[in-house]
């Protein structure tokens, strides 16, 4: 039997590819691993039957067999481990590779998911001109950080890994910010990712939910 992940019923994101099952299902594409996907309801991830998959009451999950997993990183890492293709042989790289996975989520996720949540959320507050200028300055701080270990490579070290996936993923989410046109090799490194087969399949597939939610 192929692992089942979970993703949103209907998506928040309204089938941009940000929502982090994404970032799964991308994996199990680069790895040619089929799976199923079991869609929740906002009312059915607070259930006792999902809050024994995931205690916080999020997506994704993840079941193969008698595992179950959540978050999306140790979701990813455990895909990655047991098929070729997301993490280098050498032990060496294979680490670095690894620490990237940990840098996009928890060096360059946070500044970046704050501004967005201010902008959907808060635009409308009295602080909002004041505290956004301060936002963008962070993510800003860790573009620029990146930028220049990237330099001019494809991808943060080496072939493509998983810790390319992840943090092409995190960095999608400044998309229609406008601060990736500020650094254009950062911009091209999304570009990069967003143009390999397996995250075009990945993206069709969980666009093709929120198409058919909205539909119904």
């Amino acid at each position: 039997m192929p692992p089942t992940i979970t993703a949103f019923e209907t998506s928040p994101d309204r089938g941009k590819g940000h929502a982090r099952d994404m970032r799964v299902r991308w994996a199990l594409e680069e790895v040619g691993q089929p799976y199923d996907v079991r869609l929740l309801s906002f009312a059915a991830m607070k259930q006792p039957a999902h809050l024994s998959l995931h205690p916080f009451g999020q997506i994704p999950t993840y079941e193969d067999g008698d595992l179950a997993l959540f978050e999306s990183g140790a979701i990813v890492l455990h895909i990655a481990e047991r098929h070729a293709g997301l993490l280098p042989v050498e032990a060496n790289a294979r680490s670095r590779a690894i620490a990237w996975m940990f840098a996009a989520l928890s060096t360059v996720e946070p500044p970046i998911v704050e501004l967005s949540m201010a902008m959907l959320f808060e635009h409308d507050k009295g602080w909002y001109a004041e505290r956004l200028p301060m936002l963008q300055e962070r993510v800003r701080l860790r573009l620029g950080e990146l930028s220049r270990r990237l330099g001019k490579a494809h991808w943060v070290d080496g072939a493509f890994s998983a810790g390319d996936l992840l943090m092409v993923t995190v960095l999608r989410r400044l998309n229609t910010s406008g601060l990736l046109d500020e650094y254009p090799d950062i911009a091209a490194y999304v570009a990069r990712g967003e143009a390999r087969p397996a995250f075009r399949r990945a993206f069709d597939a969980q666009l093709a939910v929120f198409e058919a939610a909205s539909r119904s």
